[in-house]
């Protein structure tokens, strides 16, 4: 799951260094925009089946690979 997770959020930043780096902020190094993350929340959703509203986390609790792999743990465990 999460190397796919990651594969999905290379792709939409268009930079591998998510795949590298769990912990870098992509909102600071501008690797990801409000439609960027409209676009991951959609992929998610096709790729697992987790549905995860735009309004349920704050950028800031969704800002770094490793965050964004850990809401998506937890909303596959609560499913």
């Amino acid at each position: 799951m999460e190397e796919k997770l990651l594969e999905i959020l290379a792709e939409i930043c268009e930079d591998e260094v998510v795949m590298e780096d769990p912990d870098i902020n992509l909102d600071e190094e501008g690797l990801i925009d409000s439609l960027g993350y409209m676009e991951l929340l959609v992929e998610i959703e096709e790729a697992f089946g987790v549905v995860i509203a735009p309004a349920e986390y704050s950028r800031e609790e969704m800002d770094t690979p490793a965050k964004i792999i850990a809401v998506v743990k937890s909303k596959m465990e609560q499913a």
